[in-house]
Parts: C-alpha cells; sequence; structure tokens
C-alpha cells in the first residue's frame, strides 16, 4: 500500500514545527509536536487506507467490464431504469457505434410500449427478491426502429458502490421467426383439415335439430319444447365459436408476482358450487412455505376452472377431488388435481388437447386445449395419468419467481 499520504503529512507537521522554532523560537520536541505528528500519521494512514481501496475497487470494476465485454451474449447494468453499462453485444444488438451513445439513456427508450408493464413489474420482483429470477421475454427496438424479441434473465447486484441491476440475454428473434415457420410447415395443413372437419361435424348437428324444429313449426305443429331445443343448439353454436374466439392470439399480458395458495383457494370457492350440486366434495393441501410464482392471474384461474370442472364431470355419481399443492424442486411448484372419476382410456390420452378431440358427449375439446397453450406460455407443463374406472390425476408444473439454479450458473462464469 503506497504510504505517499502519510509521509506529506507528518512532513508537514515536521516542516510547522522547524518554522515555529525558527521564527518563535519554540522549542523542537514539545507535547503538541508529537501530538500533531500522531494525528498527521493516522489520518495519513487512513487517507492512503482509502486511495488504495479505491483503486482496488476500481481495478476490480475494470476487470468486470473487461469480463462482460468478452461475452458472447448481450450484457446491460441499469440503476432507476436507466443504463450504467453494456458490453459490446449488447450495443451491436440495440444498433450503437459507441457504448456511450446508450449509457445513461432509460431501458423504457428501447422497448414496445405494450411490453413496459411486464417490465416495470419485473424489475419489482428484482428489486424485491435480490435473487435471479427466470427468463422473461420483451419486444424491444433498435435505435433504426426495428424491432425484435429478447430474451432476458436479471438479478440485483452492487455496481459502483451502490445497488443495480444486471441482465443477461439473447436476441431471439431468428429461433422465434424459425420456430414458427417450422411449427407452421409441419402442421398448419394438418391441424386446418383437423379442425375444419371438427367445426362442420359440430356445428352441422345444432344446424340440422334447428332446420327440423323450424320446418316442425311452419307446419304449424307449434309446441314450446321446440324453442326450448332450438334456442338451446343456438347457444351451443356460440359456444363452439366463443371457445375459438378465445384461443385467438393474445395481446401481450403483464405477469405479476402471485401466491398460488391464495389463487388455488380462490378457483376452489368459485367452484364450489358446482361440486356441492353435483355431489363432489374437494380436498385441498397445501405447503406451507410455497415460493412466489410470476404469471397472469385470470389465465391460470381459467386453466384451474377448466380442470376441476372436467374432474367434476368425470364422476356423475359423485366423489372426492383432491388438489395438492407442493414445491417439486427447487425452483418448481407442482399443481396436482386427482380425481376418482370413469378415467380416459389409453389410447385417448394422447390425443387430449387437441381440437375436437374429447371424452365427453358435448365436449369440442378446446377447453383443455387452452389449457395447454396457457401453461406453455408460463413456461411450464402439464401432464395428464389416468385409469379406466379408477379415476385421473392431473399435474401442472410451474416455474417460481426465484431460480437458485441461474444465480449459481452466474456465479461460476
Amino acid at each position: 500500500m503506497n504510504k505517499l499520504g502519510q509521509i506529506v503529512l507528518v512532513l508537514i507537521s515536521i516542516l510547522f514545527t522547524t518554522y515555529q522554532k525558527i521564527v518563535d523560537h519554540h522549542p523542537f520536541f514539545t507535547l503538541d509536536f508529537i501530538i500533531f505528528t500522531l494525528i498527521a500519521w493516522v489520518v495519513g494512514w487512513q487517507y492512503d487506507k482509502a486511495r488504495f481501496y479505491e483503486k482496488k475497487s476500481r481495478a476490480s470494476e475494470d476487470s468486470y467490464k473487461q469480463l462482460l465485454d468478452s461475452l458472447p451474449e448481450p450484457v446491460y447494468i441499469s440503476r432507476d431504469h436507466k443504463i450504467l453499462y453494456l458490453n459490446h453485444a449488447a450495443a451491436c444488438m440495440i444498433g450503437a457505434a459507441n457504448k456511450m451513445d446508450i449509457v445513461g439513456k432509460s431501458i423504457f427508450d428501447f422497448i414496445i410500449p405494450e411490453y413496459e408493464d411486464r417490465l416495470l413489474e419485473r424489475f419489482k420482483q428484482i428489486k424485491k427478491e435480490k435473487r435471479p429470477v427466470n427468463t422473461i421475454e420483451y419486444k424491444a427496438k433498435r435505435l433504426d426502429g426495428s424491432t425484435f424479441f429478447f430474451e432476458v434473465s436479471s438479478l440485483f447486484i452492487l455496481f459502483g458502490g451502490n445497488e443495480a441491476v444486471l441482465s443477461i440475454g439473447k436476441d431471439i428473434t431468428v429461433r422465434k421467426e424459425h420456430t414458427e415457420r417450422l411449427i407452421q410447415k409441419s402442421e398448419k395443413l394438418a391441424l386446418l383439415g383437423q379442425m375444419a372437419a371438427g367445426i362442420a361435424h359440430e356445428i352441422r348437428n345444432p344446424l340440422t335439430s334447428i332446420k327440423g324444429f323450424i320446418q316442425l313449426l311452419r307446419s304449424n305443429q307449434r309446441k314450446e319444447e321446440y324453442f326450448e331445443i332450438v334456442l338451446s343448439e343456438l347457444d351451443r353454436i356460440n359456444t363452439i365459436v366463443g371457445e375459438f374466439l378465445v384461443l385467438s392470439k393474445p395481446t401481450a399480458v403483464v405477469f405479476r408476482e402471485q401466491d398460488i395458495k391464495v389463487l388455488i383457494k380462490d378457483v376452489v370457492t368459485l367452484i364450489n358450487t358446482q361440486s356441492i350440486l353435483n355431489n363432489v366434495q374437494i380436498f385441498v393441501e397445501l405447503d406451507r412455505d410455497l415460493p412466489m410464482i410470476s404469471c397472469e392471474e385470470n389465465q391460470l384461474k381459467q386453466v384451474f376452472l377448466n380442470l376441476l370442472k372436467n374432474a367434476i364431470e368425470a364422476m356423475p355419481m359423485g366423489g372426492n377431488i383432491d388438489v395438492m399443492v407442493k414445491e417439486k424442486e427447487e425452483g418448481k411448484i407442482s399443481i396436482q388435481i386427482i380425481d376418482q372419476g370413469v378415467g380416459i382410456p389409453k389410447e385417448r390420452i394422447s390425443t387430449l388437447g387437441e381440437p375436437f378431440y374429447t371424452t365427453k358427449e358435448k365436449g369440442t375439446g378446446l377447453g383443455l386445449m387452452t389449457c395447454y397453450k396457457i401453461i406453455e406460455s408460463h413456461k411450464g407443463e402439464l401432464t395428464i395419468q389416468s385409469k379406466e374406472n379408477e379415476g385421473t390425476t392431473i399435474e401442472v408444473i410451474l416455474p417460481t419467481i426465484t431460480q437458485p439454479l441461474l444465480k449459481r450458473e452466474l456465479s461460476h462464469s
């Protein structure tokens, strides 16, 4: 450690005492001289120590920046939504020739407006948890105005002695477009054919009934039940069309921090009336300390309401439904819905979730298809196990907000 501060301050004390001795003829070695020299030595030592650690911190920060610049993936550091630092990969991704053109700008300058609420909610989670959170996708824009999709993970760090947020991610536009093209090529024709046949079948049945009863009405064979049947069949057509509207591509939803225990209790409360009318009891078992999840609350409620409704309908003679919520492993929560219903034939399980493949007499299969779609958008999994005349177990696995594995990976890098 450099002792320049100590030397300078002690020399000042000696020079000042020498000056007093020459001009005022004071004794050189006095108590004041010893005290002032000791104070100068201590102050100088503290000054040198502070400079040493400041220099060491600056060197550490420079090394940190060099490390980030060497990474091939885009990395940026922000505080209060202002960009403090970004590496070369991030500058290239945003279309900047010089990193300093971006430093100091707001992150919101590069986010499409409909994704801003998602970003604000994510930063609340990061600040609260102060641990790595799971990846999330944004639609961003470059300096030239072109847009791209950016998948990013973030964590809380200390930068320059103050709290900041480090984000690391990648441009997934090419991957997203490539995946969508593959899906379209492999499934578009098959899905269109399948759905066209299903729609024709599902809507033709009520239309045939409506046509027959209208012909009876024309022949003056009027009965009140005819009107009720016609209205019922029209409602069925309306329901089928409504389920297709639910499957339409949604706008950017805002994922918020939620307690899965509260969400499940709300859903069970909503469906309890239907279950009681059908002589079905729902038992809920929740682990005490469950981590929070990031989700769109109404979408998840739609999933669990649909699954519980299916379980109730699978038990025409009544029975019990067990809902078990627990932490399956670090970073994942498991929600199991277990019924004592009629079960599903083994050969039909693989077709569940496809449109118009259903075990219900008047079902369309679109409800379960919607559940798969929602769980997939939450980066989760939905699996079904069933035995005929024994019951069905449906398991939904969702990621938690905190992802310890990510933290370990970053610390190793």
